[in-house]
């Protein structure tokens, strides 16, 4: 299980790398309720290279504030990777960020709907350029374990994505 001082480490390495790249991060969640940001907003100097963070709990959030659209909720869930792609690219529609995270899951004890038990999370990532990434995941645990999971799956993948499309090396 990721401590707090493993979350502050990654964090600390990826502001390190998008500071070294130019990328301005951006959140998008949900199951994760701000911890994302949180932990990147831990890092002193961040404002150098994280913009904002969104907190979308509700579907009416989704779609108010990131334009996740109605039938993308309606056909998906809002815990699927097609709603988290959508939470990505509208956190940067609606950002000055270059690289955004989204996180959408069922942290528990309760939510658990057919096909998506406690401890599902989709993820997405997303660039200015159009590229975008997403996946699902099962984690194990309490709703605290889920979601630490959580956070520390979306801040690996974020430094992940940021070395891939790293165009100074």
């Amino acid at each position: 299980m990721p401590t707090d001082d493993d979350l502050t480490a990654i964090a600390k390495v990826l502001g390190e790398q998008a500071s070294g790249i130019g990328f301005f991060v951006v959140t998008a969640e949900s199951c994760t309720g701000g911890w994302v940001a949180k932990t990147l907003t831990d890092i002193p100097g961040c404002s150098a290279w994280f913009d904002r963070g969104f907190v979308t709990y509700t579907n009416e959030s989704k779609q108010e504030m990131l334009g996740v659209q109605a039938a993308t909720l309606e056909t998906y869930g809002a815990v699927s990777e097609q709603a988290a792609a959508e939470m990505a690219l509208g956190a940067l529609n609606n950002s000055r960020g270059t690289i955004a995270v989204a996180t959408s899951g069922i942290a528990g004890p309760g939510g658990a709907v057919p096909g998506k038990p406690v401890g599902t999370v989709c993820f997405a990532w997303a660039e200015r350029s159009g590229d975008i990434k997403s996946c699902r995941k099962q984690f194990a645990g309490d709703r605290d374990q889920v979601r630490r999971q959580a956070v520390a799956f979306a801040l690996n993948g974020t430094l992940e994505w940021m070395l891939l499309h790293d165009t100074n090396e």
